[in-house]
């Protein structure tokens, strides 16, 4: 007779060189989704372009020194859309690799966080596009109130740069919820360590944030504080979803 606790017993009992193997797949799997996304993106690279550089008033306004500055600036921007098209491809990926040593419920709670994983992926993307980077630039170009050009790779280096970072940041949440959920972590434990939280969140921000100054440090400080605030709901809602698993299933640890 089947019993659901099998899967987790042929997890645990598959050898080490195995589940490396399985890793290798998953990995070479994403690669590939990304390596279709980059390819994709590459055909929407000049409206990307064009809209990323509204803040400066249009690709016009930059300059180019090197040859080759156009080429880099293209791939890089290319690769920023293909990721995020990929991402749920990514995340899918990355769900069959951790599921198998799940039960079935943690298994559907993995799956369903895959879309939000992306849309807090956008959202830290649109958060650091229209408000971290017109309060950056402000910062950057007044600083010493003189005539300002700036370069094509300068730019987007810039600008690719702080949207990866402070979309990656959004993920915390569901990080937060995900670990929970499989039994890794728990609210409480978040609830506790806020002032370490608070030190840590300033410490990235002093360092994912461009500038440096303390204006921008704020505005990137409040809304990540907010997310481990989140991150603490999202913590006992799974904690409690786990336990509830767990009376209804002694079997599970």
């Amino acid at each position: 007779m089947y019993n659901p606790s099998m899967e987790n017993d042929i997890s645990e009992k598959m050898p080490l060189g195995q589940h490396l193997e399985d890793l290798r797949k998953v990995l070479l799997r994403a690669m590939l989704g990304l390596m279709v996304g980059v390819i994709a993106g590459a055909f929407f690279v000049k409206p990307v372009l064009d809209f990323f550089a509204r803040p400066i008033g249009g690709v016009e306004n930059l300059q180019v020194i090197e040859v080759t500055e156009s080429m880099s600036v293209y791939m890089r921007v290319a690769l920023l859309i293909g990721l995020i098209a990929a991402l749920p491809w990514i995340f899918f990926q990355l769900f069959l690799f951790i599921g198998k040593g799940l039960k079935k419920s943690e298994k559907r709670g993995l799956l369903v966080a895959i879309p939000f994983a992306t849309i807090l992926f956008l959202a830290g993307g649109g958060f650091a596009f229209f408000v971290m980077l017109p309060a950056s630039m402000k910062f950057f170009i007044g600083l010493l109130e003189v005539n300002t050009t700036l370069r094509l790779s300068s730019y987007f280096g810039f600008v690719v740069n702080l949207i990866f970072w402070i979309a990656i940041s959004f993920e915390l949440p569901l990080l937060v919820f995900v670990l929970t959920r499989v039994g890794v972590m728990k609210p409480g434990i978040l609830t506790k360590g806020w002032r370490v939280a608070l030190v840590a969140i300033a410490v990235l921000s002093a360092v994912i944030t461009p500038t440096g100054d303390p204006v921008n440090m704020v505005i990137f400080m409040l809304p990540l504080f907010g997310l481990y605030l989140l991150s603490i709901g999202l913590s006992a809602l799974a904690y409690k979803a786990r336990r509830a698993t767990q009376a209804g299933n002694p079997e599970v640890e």
